[in-house]
């Protein structure tokens, strides 16, 4: 309980520090800024006790992108934009969160409304419009949070700002252990969400950053948005999956063996040629029985 309330208390004064200092930030040059919003997210993170583990080449990606990534909890966001940061898409009820609400907002989340579809072009025009002028735009296309190994589907609304502005996708899988724990799920509340994150002995997320796939080899935003999810749910390979050739060989030093007394043979003079015959019965002893072969 005690360590419960100290990661509660932590967690909740780095995010009221980030908002606190969002003003000021936002005086500082870009590659600054950035720096510190990575650095304060991931501070964030860890002060809720939560561990993260980042696997791929995020850091070598460059150049405007729409990054897709399935959708398990509020961690999701803060994971992300610590590794990934760019113009992230929300749901409008965010804005009204406390606290991560208003910094949602400062932060520049595009929030789209579920419940009027008439606004969804006008959100995928201004995602398109976003990374034509070279950003990167981060969504969860499952447009929900989904826990265990059922996933939802990829929608395909958002891989259309993908096709519109020429850029390519960059799926994320994002895992927790224990998944249950992290879970945000339904209308669960934001408080019950953030005590069970806090009482849990431990949580790991592991954020996996697959190869982005071009947009230009797809004809529509269906097929890239199927293609996105095939990735995404795509397992990684267990050890004793990788293919036998991706294995350095295995060098069989030979043993030797003891070497076993060869037999006497015994030769026939009928079935060799006259000059063997000779040689033969030249050099056999005369007390011997039977004979080795010569050398």
């Amino acid at each position: 309980m005690v360590l419960a309330v100290a990661r509660l208390t932590a967690g909740t004064g780095a995010v009221l520090l980030g908002v606190l200092l969002a003003p000021a930030a936002g005086l500082l040059p870009a590659t600054a800024r950035l720096a510190l919003v990575r650095g304060w997210v991931r501070a964030v993170v860890r002060s809720f006790g939560v561990r993260t583990r980042y696997e791929g080449t995020a850091g070598a990606v460059t150049g405007p992108l729409l990054v897709v990534a399935n959708h398990v909890s509020w961690l999701d966001i803060p994971l992300l934009a610590a590794v990934l940061p760019g113009r992230m898409v929300a749901k409008t009820e965010v804005r009204r969160w406390p606290v991560l609400g208003p910094l949602a907002a400062l932060g520049g989340t595009l929030f789209i409304d579920r419940d009027r579809l008439r606004a969804l072009p006008g959100t995928v025009r201004a995602m398109a419009a976003v990374l034509a002028g070279g950003g990167r735009v981060v969504v969860f296309p499952e447009g929900s949070t989904w826990c265990g190994r059922a996933r939802g589907r990829f929608r395909p609304a958002a891989f259309q700002a993908a096709l519109d502005s020429g850029c390519a996708v960059l799926p994320v899988r994002i895992d927790y252990r224990p998944t249950g724990a992290a879970a945000y799920v339904g209308d669960d509340p934001l408080g019950a969400s953030l005590w069970r994150v806090v009482t849990a002995r431990r949580i790991v997320a592991d954020i996996r950053v697959l190869d982005p796939i071009s947009s230009t080899g797809y004809p529509d935003r269906r097929a890239l948005a199927a293609a996105a999810q095939r990735a995404v749910a795509r397992p990684p390979l267990a050890p004793s999956a990788v293919p036998a050739m991706a294995r350095p060989p295995v060098v069989q030093r030979p043993v030797a063996q003891p070497t076993a007394p060869q037999p006497t043979v015994a030769r026939d003079s009928a079935n060799l040629p006259p000059s063997s015959v000779h040689q033969w019965a030249s050099s056999r002893p005369a007390a011997a029985s039977s004979s080795r072969t010569p050398a």
